[in-house]
């Protein structure tokens, strides 16, 4: 459970838990299942079913303290006491959940190789951005997310370095923009502050813009303060002020001006084009975003060989003597979303980087398996279906499951046929909101009733789709409660 404490009483099987501090109604979980624990570090250990036991220990063994250490150099004390990790069913909808004492995570993060440990710390972020400090109001997501994506890759240039955490963040840009050209950059939901009312779904705050342009936010504050480490100290501060409260837009804004009233003199929160009340309200880009050339020597290998990809008359064994696999998991990602800027690629260049570069096509790493999976989609590369299918029958998150079915639904007629193939045999296995996302515009295609329920009805019950001993998951865990209200991670 979401606690500090536990204890199991033996003569009536009663488990009991204290949790000492107040936390919101979201943050209250409970799980219940077949599970194995494994120590992983001084105050942590990873949950799981038997079968990943030991994939999760090598993941993240001697891994998290570190995490742990560095976030309360930046950010103040720890309060919590201990940071547990429980591996959540493939069908789990989100990268985390960042109940206190056990945070929940997706099994895609065993990418057997620490490559996206960038996520565990993003949930640990959410110990001081979010749990300590929480938002009062799902329109005000963004305080939860822009300030905790600020805080991981804060922690990720202390223990990575520069170059590193700017290519990460041009990774998040690229996610954003997707997002915007999806939805439209003048998007209600593109804006900081949202206004939930009837007919609003807070899940739908659940996107790139309070994450990256929450991001883009907090770098401006950032900037404007100038010095590193007196926003370092303004960080500390607020999470110290507003510990155990929730707060709106409004506090925040104005305890930056009062700790800095030299700011508040300048009249920084009225500049014409980057007010606050336009970062807060206006739908869009956002007006600052934070110079991230330090990545450039990281970038650059991955723009220039993408560029030589997309040329029409390229020597293309040349090209593929450029070996990659050197490369760092988000430099390859980097070059894969370039791919994706720029297809459908030239005929024959397509079958050609999937011969090339084969090792990320049977990679484990879920963010590699994403962008291959739309790149196949984008370019109608009906040898690459297969991957498509493995990949969305083998997990649910929301974040890699709907990309892909929207590279299938705005393609050709076979990538849309391949898209209902998929969701009929796995949307019962999907969470109830991942699947009512895709269903959206099937249900578009054809309103007629006995198309509904082609899409809805005839699927397979169990989750014999899931490959590998992952399959297991929902064989072994006996039933999982979340008392979480609101917006989940």
């Amino acid at each position: 459970m979401s606690a500090s404490k536990w204890d199991q009483r033996k003569a009536d099987s009663a488990f009991l838990f204290t949790m000492e501090h107040p936390i919101p109604a979201y943050l209250v979980a409970l799980v219940v299942g077949d599970l194995q624990s494994a120590e992983v570090g001084p105050r942590t250990r990873v949950w799981t079913e038997p079968c990943l036991l030991q994939a999760a220990k090598q993941e993240y063994d001697n891994v998290i303290e570190e995490f742990l250490s560095v976030g309360e150099k930046l950010f103040g004390p720890y309060v919590w006491g201990r940071y547990d990790v429980l591996f959540m069913p493939p069908s789990f909808p989100f990268g985390g959940m960042e109940n206190p004492c056990l945070t929940f995570v997706t099994p895609c993060l065993l990418a057997g190789d620490r490559s996206l440990a960038d996520v565990i710390v993003h949930e640990i972020c959410h110990s001081w951005f979010g749990n300590l400090v929480t938002n009062a109001t799902w329109g005000d997501f963004w305080l939860n997310e822009g300030f905790t994506m600020y805080a991981q890759r804060r922690v990720c240039r202390e223990l990575y370095g520069e170059a590193y955490t700017c290519l990460e963040a041009a990774t998040g840009k690229a996610l954003l923009r997707q997002h915007m050209d999806n939805t439209g950059e003048d998007h209600p939901l593109n804006k900081l502050r949202v206004k939930i009312e009837p007919g609003v779904d807070p899940d739908d705050t659940y996107n790139d813009t309070p994450y990256e342009k929450g991001f883009c936010f907090v770098s401006y504050l950032a900037h404007l303060a100038g010095d590193q480490s007196r926003f370092d100290a303004f960080l500390k501060a607020y999470v110290d002020k507003f510990k155990f409260r929730s707060v709106l837009a409004e506090d925040v804004l104005e305890f930056y001006l009062e700790y800095f009233p030299d700011l508040k003199e300048k009249n920084v929160h009225k500049i014409e084009g980057l007010d606050f009340d336009s970062w807060l309200n206006v739908p869009g880009w956002p007006p600052y975003v934070p110079d991230l050339s330090a990545g450039q020597e990281l970038m650059k290998p991955a723009e220039l060989l993408a560029e030589m990809w997309v040329n029409h008359n390229p020597d293309l064994e040349s090209i593929c003597k450029t070996d990659i696999k050197p490369w760092k998991t988000y430099q390859t990602v980097y070059f894969l979303d370039k791919i994706l800027e720029k297809s459908p690629l030239p005929d024959g260049h397509i079958k050609k980087l999937e011969e090339c570069y084969s090792h990320i096509i049977e990679s484990n790493n879920a963010e590699l398996k994403l962008r291959w999976a739309q790149i196949v989609a984008k370019n109608q590369h009906k040898p690459g279906f297969q991957h498509i299918r493995n990949f969305l029958k083998s997990q649910g998150k929301q974040m890699y499951t709907l990309p892909v079915y929207r590279a299938l639904w705005n393609g050709s007629e076979e990538t849309k046929t391949l898209a209902l193939e998929v969701f009929a045999a796995t949307s019962k296995q999907l969470h109830f909101n991942v699947r009512n996302y895709i269903s959206r515009p099937f249900l578009k295609r054809d309103t007629k009733a006995e198309t509904s329920e082609f899409i809805l009805g005839n699927t397979d019950d169990s989750f014999k789709h899931l490959s590998g001993e992952s399959s297991s998951h929902f064989s072994c865990i006996l039933q999982i409660i979340e008392f979480m209200f609101g917006v989940y991670l």
